[in-house]
């Protein structure tokens, strides 16, 4: 893991999702931004956050945010991961090319907050989402871009002055 600015382009569009939503907060792969980010965030709003991490190495740095609200699970296999009813399903894993089946099967979350969105390629296949959600607005003021989708908040209204 190095730092780098690319890492962090997610969070304003992330804060926005969470100010819109209630409930659970699902991270399916964590980073070095997201990760410290949705904890204090969730931690401050007294809200459930699942991080979901497939990397060992990634694994063993999230491993260290798990608390009460924040549970840290490694997984091996992204079809064995639990499906829940969510406020924010953050989607930022690997492989790429999971990121359009993993978002379809949360299509139900209030918000889907998908990193890497410019691209749209043989492994990220981000077209495929964009048909199963009614609303979608991608945030591109920091490259990589930021995409939400939902089926029912009308995403693309939200509120973005957050200072």
């Amino acid at each position: 893991m190095k730092p780098s600015k690319e890492y962090t382009t997610h969070m304003a569009t992330l804060l926005v999702a969470l100010k819109a939503t209630t409930g659970l907060v699902i991270e399916i792969g964590g980073g070095q931004g997201s990760t410290p980010f949705l904890h204090w965030m969730c931690k401050a709003g007294n809200r459930k956050l699942i991080t979901y991490e497939s990397d060992l190495n990634y694994y063993n740095y999230e491993k260290k945010f798990q608390s009460n609200l924040h549970r840290v699970r490694k997984i091996d296999n992204w079809d064995d991961m639990k499906i829940e009813e969510a406020g924010v399903v953050f989607i930022d894993h690997h492989p790429s090319s999971r990121r359009s089946v993993d978002a379809v099967r949360f299509k139900d979350a209030q918000i889907v907050v998908i990193h890497d969105t410019e691209r749209d390629d043989e492994n990220y296949r981000n077209s495929e989402i964009w048909p199963h959600f009614k609303y979608q607005y991608t945030y591109k003021d920091a490259r990589p871009w930021t995409t939400m989708v939902s089926n029912t908040i009308d995403v693309s209204n939200l509120d973005y002055k957050l200072c």
